[in-house]
């Protein structure tokens, strides 16, 4: 997501360099730079001229900082201003003082409403909150059944009364149930509609204000783009929504909704959705989603990630092996399958500061590279994976598992020389010493920023690296390879 809003920002901070300072005269281009890239990623038309206006008033009245080139204070001043727009801070969701707390989901039909009511609901049960799903959403065909399906799927009940309920007497009759069956939170999924109408959001309203919830989040398509925020401010204007989750933001998203939605309704984005499990919801941080905009990468979420899938015991003995040079094909497996339950390549690759500029191709040809290294593990013995330098000295085993995964013999001699320089790089690493570049790793070679030299630079993520690790710290536990 925001690929092609990052690259056009690129654009404005090019025309600066090279000035000594900023000026009256050399921003003008770079604020236009800023306003052509803010209307292709289709923001609403009021927040891009309130958003250029603000950062031209703040680059112009920018006092000059010492050692800060031009074009990077002019970044720290739109990241700021991103920040403005899109909320400062996380905002979470609201716990009431006495249980339940009700949670009203609305949005058009088509948005992923019900798939993130679910999401939600596992979210929650992450933390603790016992959580009841409601089914009100009687118009929809399938609608109930997909929500007991979900619910079945993420261990969260469902209540309904079927098809032919009152909506209403379902939200009532659902509270009712959480609040005897000591629940913690109730999410109520209501009816959507192709378009807003009368009747829905009459049906809304009367829900609303027979259970009092204490969020009214509205579920909007990322996809939609500036027509997100006329579909915030109907919303808002006729019911008062507490907050927002924007979906599909893993889809081809120009970032227009994330920018418009919080400053036309003036209330938060709390989550988005980043993938069609039901996992796949995550808070949002503006800090992140700025950085991310600018194309600076999303460790802290990255890092998230990683702590929910990676057992600490099994990460230390990980790093074991990686210091000693240990690392073997199994290892490399489990990790790969790390990786995918995490999410795909091309959406973690994204997260770390300075891969921003892989090419959709340049993902799926390391896709198809790991893909390749797996079939090819697979058919080697317990032995031989847990043996690399075996492979290295015998053409006749290279053959069998060429033969054995349908490539070739220099395929397996490929996989293994790459294999073995990764181990080593990695051995290096945990040392202190820092080789160049991931190009060593299967799956990563021909990746722009993979194969030797330093990261970019720049303000906020950019710059070479973490430092130097001296020894193994015993207290501080990692999380592999990652």
């Amino acid at each position: 997501m925001f690929e092609a809003l990052s690259e056009r920002l690129e654009g404005a901070w090019k025309k600066l360099r090279g000035q000594d300072k900023i000026s009256e005269s050399n921003i003008q281009e770079a604020v236009r730079e800023v306003r052509r890239a803010l209307l292709e990623a289709d923001v609403n038309l009021q927040v891009v001229k309130d958003f250029v206006a603000e950062v031209e008033t703040k680059a112009q009245g920018s006092e000059v900082v010492s050692g800060v080139r031009p074009d990077q204070q002019f970044i720290e001043i739109v990241y700021n201003e991103l920040l403005q727009t899109m909320g400062e801070t996380n905002a979470p969701l609201a716990e009431a003082e006495t249980a339940p707390t009700i949670i009203l989901m609305a949005g058009l039909q088509g948005t992923g409403k019900t798939t993130a009511a679910a999401k939600l609901a596992l979210h929650l049960r992450k933390l603790n909150r016992s959580t009841l799903l409601v089914a009100t959403d009687v118009y929809r065909p399938a609608a109930i059944d997909q929500l007991i399906t979900l619910g079945k799927q993420i261990d969260v009940p469902v209540f309904d009364l079927g098809k032919d309920a009152n909506p209403v007497e379902i939200a009532r009759q659902g509270v009712e149930r959480a609040k005897a069956d000591g629940i913690n939170t109730v999410i109520i999924d209501t009816a959507g509609r192709l378009q807003i109408d009368a009747n829905m959001m009459a049906e809304l309203v009367q829900i609303k204000n027979l259970v009092q919830p204490h969020e009214v989040l509205l579920v909007v398509d990322a996809m939609t783009g500036q027509e997100a925020a006329n579909l915030t401010r109907a919303f808002h204007d006729q019911i008062g929504i507490t907050g927002a989750i924007l979906t599909k933001m893993d889809g081809d998203t120009r970032g227009g909704a994330a920018l418009s939605v919080r400053q036309i309704s003036g209330q938060p984005i709390k989550f988005i959705g980043t993938g069609e499990k039901v996992e796949a919801l995550q808070p949002f941080y503006p800090d992140r989603m700025a950085s991310r905009i600018l194309g600076m990468g999303d460790v802290l979420t990255l890092v998230e990630k990683a702590r929910e899938e990676v057992d600490l015991v099994e990460a230390e003995k990980m790093q074991e092996k990686i210091l000693t040079a240990k690392f073997d094909f199994t290892d490399f497996l489990k990790q790969t399958r790390l990786l995918k339950n995490m999410g795909s390549l091309g959406g973690i690759m994204k997260m770390i500061p300075g891969m921003n500029k892989l090419s959709s191709d340049q993902l799926e040809k390391g896709e198809t590279e790991l893909k390749r290294a797996e079939a090819m593990i697979g058919s080697m013995t317990l032995v031989e994976r847990k043996d690399p330098d075996l492979l290295s000295s015998s053409p006749s085993r290279r053959r069998r598992i060429a033969r054995g995964s349908g490539h070739t013999e220099k395929d397996v001699g490929e996989l293994v020389s790459k294999f073995q320089q990764m181990r080593t790089m990695m051995q290096q690493l945990g040392q202190g010493n820092f080789p160049g570049g991931m190009g060593g790793l299967p799956g990563m070679g021909g990746m722009p920023g993979m194969g030797g030299g330093r990261p970019q630079s720049g303000w906020r993520g950019g710059g070479g690296g973490a430092p130097a690790k001296k020894k193994k710290d015993k207290k501080k536990k990692g999380f592999g390879t990652l």
